[in-house]
């Protein structure tokens, strides 16, 4: 048995896109559990299995599997013929597993520094800083319209939920359309609107 632990509005609503974007809905149970959020708001929530109480987390017949990266891959080899990420053994598959790794190991870490205004060199030889980000996107999508050129994958998701959150898209018109065009997507829609009921009823 799938569960997956969601917050609405918060990092787990990318997964529940990406569920949605699979079509795999009715092969994963979706609890909603609440988490304790930056703005001071939400609170501890004991049925939240997630060691630091955050989502998403995943548990599939006892194992549970946390981080957006980790989840994603987990349920995209789960269901390989859902058509959201290369399979392995093609030649895509290493680009789109790069794109996992380096949204948790740099991305995030960088988009988060630079919002609290933290700078050190080490920080910046470490993950580089917000103009590196912006020509690594920028260099993918100039060869196709999606990061790993004309399908569109979980990796799309991961990578552009930042930017479609706190609405910080570099100016840059290339990535601007990408952004918008992620946001665009019927399953992202759905989610953020069943998302906004559910914080609705929560208040």
């Amino acid at each position: 048995m799938l569960t997956l632990f969601h917050a609405p509005e918060s990092r787990s609503t990318r997964i529940v896109s990406l569920i949605e974007e699979m079509g795999i809905r009715d092969k994963v149970d979706v609890q909603i559990v609440d988490i304790l959020r930056a703005d001071g708001s939400g609170a501890f929530d004991r049925a939240n299995p997630h060691p630091d109480h955050k989502v998403p987390a995943l548990n599939h017949d006892g194992a549970l599997i946390t981080e957006s990266g980790a989840v994603m891959l987990y349920l995209t080899a789960l269901f390989p013929d859902s058509g959201l990420a290369p399979k392995p053994g093609t030649a895509k598959r290493g680009e789109f597993l790069t794109w996992l790794f380096w949204y948790g190991d740099v991305m995030e870490p960088v988009l988060i520094l630079h919002a609290a205004g933290v700078t050190h060199p080490w920080l910046h030889k470490t993950f580089r800083g917000t103009p590196e980000v912006t020509a690594r996107i920028r260099a993918a999508l100039e060869k196709g319209p999606w990061l790993l050129g004309e399908e569109f994958s979980a990796a799309d998701i991961l990578i552009h939920s930042p930017y479609a959150w706190f609405n910080n898209t570099p100016d840059d018109p290339l990535i601007k359309d990408w952004v918008e065009r992620c946001k665009a997507r019927p399953a992202r829609l759905k989610v953020m609107d069943e998302d906004a009921r559910l914080r609705q009823l929560a208040a």
